[in-house]
């Protein structure tokens, strides 16, 4: 069986072509995990701190929480339906996608009492 030289061209131009385009979109989501704004959220030993942060409503933000404390902490949100546990002196983000406007508790599960707000506006 011979192969086709110009059909094997056009199976290799093809498949550039499917790279670049992947490429492209990839740059295009790593740029706009760039622009997002980061809020910053520290919980340490049981407070949160601040206790009330207002984020834009409508759009991605992130939030780079920071377990300044010794001991761990679990950022949790029943009405955002997020969960993150952080071991003592360590921080992690966590993206949103997009809130209505509105209020959202959260709280550290390993430390009850320890409340917070964000407000979507």
């Amino acid at each position: 069986m011979t192969r086709c030289p110009a059909r094997t061209d056009v199976v290799l131009v093809a498949l550039a072509l499917v790279g670049l385009v992947l490429l492209v979109v990839a740059s295009i989501g790593l740029a706009r995990a760039e622009d997002m704004p980061v809020f910053k959220i520290e919980m340490k030993d049981g407070t949160i701190t601040p206790s009330r942060l207002t984020v834009p409503s409508g759009r991605p933000f992130k939030l780079e929480i920071n377990n300044a404390g010794d001991t761990p902490a679990e950022f949790e949100s029943l009405t955002l339906h997020k969960e993150k546990v952080l071991p003592g002196k360590t921080t992690s983000p966590m993206v949103i996608f997009r809130l209505e406007p509105g209020e959202y508790d959260f709280f550290d599960d390993f430390h009850p009492g320890s409340k917070a707000v964000l407000v979507a506006q």
